[in-house]
Formats: structure tokens, sequence, C-alpha cells
């Protein structure tokens, strides 16, 4: 994994299962929120895999496009791309029928001092898609914050366990869902809840985190001392697969990796890998936000990459100046507030 066309590739790179799912997938997809940090690589991977299904569906990538060598990219990928601000009445009204959504439009950073406008973008709008697309199976993306911290003993929330956001950002999340499930059950819209934490590729992720820390000579802080991280084609897959799974009363997912992450032991792999020293600071809480991403792993199978891999591709990268896109996770907030 040397260049950006390397991580691309990987990222968009269709498995057999994918492409089975997508032969029986009837109608065109449209994805909102096209140029997040997902959109981008999940377009990319639809586009391939329904080429090699040979169903000749469209892909609709919508957003505000604000760097246009983002939409030229998706375009050339076989995408139609859509400029457009959803947030508008009539633009969302003018997108294109389509039987599949996928919605991954959200806002997170910059929560603290922005919260209405948070829950606006995370609350709100998403029941104006949920009328929009009411017709259409949805699948859109949550996140594990809608859980409380656990014990690092537990194995994580499962999504039967009892949610406890921490924050606006949290709750504005659960508000997502409440609203799109009150519209899944008016309406009787399909939906598949899909709940991440926390996708790794070689730009952003909290190996990334780690390994920019070691590379600065900053201290890791081990107060938050375990996560989970899972490779983001495998994300991809799984985001796209759902559309099989979407149902009323909704279908919910946690969207992981299978291992809970020691932040110590992996700081020390990543530092090793870069020939460097690691500092720590803090010592571990008890408890970190984790999820136990079960039923996830027997529905789709477990990530195509594996954690010691990401640990050496993203040691690898960051030491080589690989090209980040200057997004931290903040993995490590256990106050809500971001």
């Amino acid at each position: 994994m040397k260049t950006l066309a390397d991580l691309d590739h990987a990222l968009s790179e269709p498995g057999d299962d994918l492409v089975a799912d997508l032969s029986r997938l009837r109608g065109d997809i449209v994805v909102l929120g096209a140029a997040g940090k997902l959109g981008p690589s999940l377009i990319e991977l639809a586009c391939r895999g329904i080429a090699a299904a040979g169903t000749g569906s469209t892909v609709h990538a919508v957003s505000r496009f604000s760097r246009g060598e983002l939409a030229d990219r998706l375009k050339q990928a076989g995408a139609n791309v859509i400029k457009a601000d959803i947030t508008d009445d009539q633009a969302l009204a003018d997108l294109p029928d389509a039987e599949n959504v996928i919605f991954l439009v959200g806002s997170k950073f910059g929560t603290q001092g922005n919260e209405s406008g948070t829950w606006a973008t995370n609350t709100y709008l998403p029941g104006r898609v949920a009328e929009r697309y009411s017709a259409a199976k949805i699948v859109a993306l949550s996140t594990g914050n809608v859980y409380p911290l656990s014990p690092v003993t537990s194995g994580g929330s499962t999504e039967d366990d009892p949610v406890g956001p921490v924050g606006d950002y949290a709750m504005s999340c659960l508000g997502r869902e409440r609203i799109l499930t009150h519209f899944s059950k008016t309406n009787q819209t399909k939906l598949a809840l899909v709940r991440l934490n926390y996708a790794v590729e070689m730009q952003y992720g909290v190996l990334i985190d780690l390994a920019t820390k070691i590379k600065n000579g900053q201290p890791v802080d081990l107060t938050t001392g375990f996560a989970n991280v899972v490779w983001q084609g495998y994300c991809n897959e799984v985001i796209l697969r759902s559309l099989h799974h979407a149902d009323t009363p909704p279908f919910i997912l946690n969207l992981t990796g299978p291992e809970t992450l020691s932040i110590r032991r992996t700081a020390t792999k990543l530092a090793q890998r870069m020939g460097l020293e690691v500092s720590f600071t803090g010592a571990e809480a008890d408890t970190a936000l984790l999820s136990d991403a079960s039923l996830c792993h027997r529905l789709f199978g477990y990530p195509s990459v594996p954690l010691d891999q990401l640990i050496d591709w993203s040691a690898d990268w960051v030491a080589a100046d690989g090209a980040l896109l200057g997004k931290p996770t903040h993995f490590e907030t256990r106050d809500g507030n971001f």
C-alpha cells in the first residue's frame, strides 16, 4: 500500500458476495453524502460491483461537491454525479427516484457551539429524506456513539443493549435513528441502521491518529485505552449488502472489527514498525466506547483485511508521509464534546 491509487483500488475492490448481492438488487442506488469520508470509495465499490454483476443499475452520487476533482473522479468511476444541497427542499425533491438509498450525511466535529446545526443535520434532515424516499429501501449510517461507555472486559454493546448517548453529537445521532424509525413505521419504509465505529483506511482512522502522534514525538494518552477499528473497504461492502436486510421495524447492525484493540499494545506495534519510540501518558480507564459486531460477522463474514495488516499499512503510510485527510477521530473523547 504505497500510493493513493493503490488505496483507492483496495477500498473499491468488490468481493464475490457483494457482486452476488448486487446482482439480485432491483433498481438504482442513490448515495446521499457522496463527498464524505466513506462516500467516494463506497460509490466506486458500488460501480465496480454493479459492472461485475452486469445489472446496468446506476449509482447516483449526491453532494454539494465543493471539490471539483472528486466529482470528476466519481464520474470516471461510472457514477451519475449530482451537485445538490439536499437541505434545500426543491433540490431534494428534484433528485432522481430510486429503489435504494444510502444515507451517509452527518455532522460531528464542530458540534460544541453549534448544537442546533448538528441537530438539524443529524436529526431533522433524515426525516425529510425519509419522506422523499418513502418507497425506497434505506440504509442509514449511524454510530456506536449512541451506546454508553462499556466495561473493557464486556466485549462491547450489542444491538439489543440499551442506548445511552453522551453529548449533543451522540444524542442527535440517536435522534436520527428515532426519526427514521418513525417514518419507517409510518410509511412502511424498509430501513437498516448501521452503527459504525471506527473505520480505518490509510488517510484517517484510529491507527493513523496513533501513528501520527508517534511520528511527531507526542505522547499517546491511554485514558481511553481500548477501541474498535475495521477496514473501510469492509464497511463499504457491509453498508451496500445491508440493503437486502432493510426492514420495518428497522434492521439494526453494529459494524466494526472483531477485536477489542489495546491502545498501548497497538501504539507499541506501530512504533516498532516505524522504527521509533513511543511514550505514554495517563492510565487505562475501565470503560471505553466498544461495540460487539458478532451479528455483522455472522451475516457478512469477517473483515477482509486483518488488524495486523492494518497496523503495518498505517505505520508504513505515515512513515512515508502519505497523504492524510487531517481529520482525527477523537476516539479518546469521553465527555461527548466534539
